[in-house]
């Protein structure tokens, strides 16, 4: 398959077992490629150089009917090519999805950033989103879990208060 950076592969991006069960394609046309190397370049790249290991990538493009199926949002960056979720728990390498998401944090110029529900602790995933047409808003969030759904919180860094 192709590389769309030195450590990431088309194929990472592209792997849905949703997308298998359903039959439906989840192959990215040649502009979401491109926006999804910008978001390597930019993000997953500096990421994997920090880190020295490899990094997980448990949802990264959906196609227009996987997004639908999934009961993603209709303005989803995945479905743009312009989003990863990172997940390293249960690696053995000791990088937490914790540290990844203060990396990008303090370190990245990022569109986009979810600590995906978890504990205070440690999320269970990291979403973060690259806008590979614009200036990037260094939007970060905490996803809540609530009676009524999924809500969104301005994420505060506590230890730099």
């Amino acid at each position: 398959m192709s590389k769309i950076s030195e450590h990431l592969d088309l194929s990472e991006v592209i792997r849905s077992e949703q997308a298998k069960r359903m039959g439906v394609s989840n192959m990215p046309t040649p502009e979401h490629i491109e926006n999804m190397k910008k978001l390597a370049e930019n993000i997953f790249e500096p990421i994997r150089n920090n880190f020295r290991v490899p990094i997980h990538i448990s949802s990264g493009y959906r196609s227009e009917a996987l997004n639908k199926a999934i009961g993603g949002s209709k303005t989803s960056q995945h479905s743009k090519c312009e989003a990863i979720d990172i997940d390293m728990d249960g690696s053995s390498n000791g990088v937490t999805n914790k540290m990844v998401f203060d990396y990008i944090y303090k370190n990245l110029n990022f569109d986009q950033l979810i600590w995906e529900f978890g504990t205070s602790e440690n999320p269970d995933w990291v979403h973060v989103s690259y806008n590979s047409k614009g200036t990037q808003r260094k939007q970060a969030l905490k996803a809540i879990r609530g009676a009524n759904g999924t809500t969104y919180q301005t994420y505060v860094n506590k230890a730099s208060i």
